[in-house]
């Protein structure tokens, strides 16, 4: 297949500005950007509608890139020198959180890392020179785009360019293994289990690490100081996390000044961690509109504050 040299230029220049970008996978397309830009990371969630922060995966060309974002063990090298280039994601822990950003892993201390073998995807890999996250291409509850007109129509508007890799192989997500301790298949996909277990024996079911799995609901992110939400300011003692016009003061953070939402996504993380660190008795947060990427936050919130399981 042609990898279209000539549009891989345009395709890493939208991403190095933080645009987003439509690529091929032998999966399904994809809708990337820049793990490391919690902005352009924002801006796929808000393109996507995605109902709530689940983790992304990190796409890398080749297994040495991904052995610097994740911590590969004896069962990670196996699996890798089996099935990269190819279908099958693996949910390591996270070696460099500045290379995938808080937003991208939804707070966790784990990554979902893979090597597509899509030689478009590859290409556009290997001329960025960092990981991408690429979920897939369509609107939130919409079936996965396997060929680039349904790409375009679903998520096309929000890309500034758009890679044409013809029909994807597979058609189906990738599978995804948790290596986090004893092994687990968290999401079944076409490397199958019997496969897996040829490699590094037998598979547990995925039980309470299925929500590290891209596709699944993300656990919560609970800092250490309780969070308080829909607060109009902070108490005495509390960090404050504001959302629009605000007092400058101490222990304050703002989500965005201007109630920009995609903005506010993307600080989300660090800030909450920041209010964390600051020592506040605990964490008040401004209300956060529900429309849009307001449902994303607003759910991580409540996760944050205990509200939800």
């Amino acid at each position: 297949m042609d990898p279209q040299p000539s549009q891989i230029p345009q395709a890493v220049d939208a991403l190095k500005r933080g645009g987003l970008v439509i690529l091929p996978t032998e999966t399904v397309y994809g809708l990337a950007a820049d793990a490391a830009n919690a902005r352009a990371v924002a801006a796929v969630y808000a393109a996507k509608g995605r109902p709530s922060f689940n983790p992304l995966i990190a796409h890398v060309a080749e297994v040495a890139t991904a052995r610097r974002i994740a911590r590969f063990d004896d069962r990670a090298e196996a699996l890798a020198a089996r099935f990269w280039p190819g279908p099958l994601t693996l949910v390591l822990p996270i070696a460099d959180e500045r290379a995938v950003c808080d937003l991208a892993r939804a707070g966790l201390d784990s990554v979902a890392v893979r090597a597509p073998a899509h030689p478009l995807s590859r290409a556009l890999l290997e001329a960025f020179g960092g990981p991408l996250v690429a979920p897939s291409a369509n609107r939130s509850g919409r079936p996965s785009p396997t060929t680039f007109a349904d790409a375009v129509e679903e998520t096309g508007a929000s890309a500034a360019a758009a890679l044409d890799g013809g029909s994807c192989a597979i058609g189906l997500e990738s599978t995804v293994i948790a290596l986090l301790d004893e092994p687990r298949l968290l999401r079944p996909g076409s490397v199958t289990r019997a496969e897996i277990e040829a490699v590094i024996g037998a598979l547990s079911e995925a039980d309470a690490d299925a929500r590290r799995s891209p596709g699944r609901l993300a656990r919560h992110y609970a800092p250490n100081a309780p969070v308080r939400l829909e607060a109009e300011g902070p108490k005495p003692g509390e960090a404050f996390l504001a959302f629009g016009p605000a007092d400058a003061r101490d222990r304050t953070w703002n989500l965005s000044p201007t109630r920009d939402l995609v903005e506010a996504a993307a600080n989300l993380f660090a800030h909450l961690r920041a209010a964390d660190r600051s020592g506040a008795s605990a964490i008040a947060v401004a209300p956060i509109p529900q429309e849009g990427l307001g449902e994303a936050i607003n759910d991580r919130l409540r996760r944050a504050a205990g509200f939800v399981g």
